[in-house]
């Protein structure tokens, strides 16, 4: 799910950077605005590791494998903290393991930040059935974490599909991007079930590392 170095062109690249530059500012102005910021760091550091983690998880889904992403269950649990950890996540992996790329860091960032940022909307969307609902609890938290990555994914086939270079064959291209965009389905489930199987065992032991952000 990660757009590696070479596919987009210069332009797009520093678009993106432009876009997650913006969108880190406003989650930062947020993030101060907050009476907790500094108590949630830790919380984030967390997070942020595990999604760091997360990309060497592989699930096999025939003829491919597939790797657990996560930014729908740090957007979830984390609200406007989830983009700075999904940038600095993302930058560890590209430098350490090569996994992304630098230049297309801020389309990286802005593929899984904004469907992250969507997922914490969502999760809030429970406030409305009840702060002690536990079905609408379960039910928002699934959303979010699913539609992370669902909406990431459709960002992903739009980027790699709008930006095929013309060395490549068009058409092969497309069916190899389709073709993991759809072994992503599966993921997409899971990715919800462990988001809220996640949030429903916070709001048991710490309800507290739930609140909104």
């Amino acid at each position: 799910m990660h757009i590696p170095d070479g596919i987009l062109p210069a332009s797009v690249c520093i678009a993106g950077y432009a876009a997650t530059g913006g969108l880190i500012w406003y989650s930062l102005r947020r993030i101060h605005r907050s009476q907790n910021s500094q108590q949630n760091i830790p919380k984030a550091s967390l997070l942020t590791a595990a999604f760091f983690i997360a990309s060497w998880i592989h699930i096999p889904v025939p003829p491919a494998s597939v790797h657990l992403i996560l930014n729908g269950l740090l957007g979830t649990i984390l609200g406007y903290y989830a983009l700075p950890a999904i940038v600095i996540g993302l930058f560890f992996q590209a430098v350490m393991f090569q996994h992304g790329g630098l230049s297309t860091l801020g389309v990286n960032a802005m593929m899984m930040g904004i469907p992250a940022l969507i997922a914490y909307y969502l999760f809030q969307i429970r406030h409305f059935f009840g702060r002690k609902n536990r079905i609408a609890t379960v039910i928002f938290a699934f959303l979010g974490g699913a539609g992370g990555l669902g909406i990431t994914t459709l960002m992903f086939i739009y980027f790699v599909i709008t930006n095929i270079p013309a060395n490549i064959d068009v058409e092969a291209e497309r069916i190899a991007t389709y073709g993991l965009a759809l072994a992503y389905i599966p993921l997409i489930a899971i990715e919800g079930t462990f988001t809220a199987a996640v949030v429903l065992f916070l709001e048991r032991v710490k309800p507290e590392l739930l609140k909104d952000l």
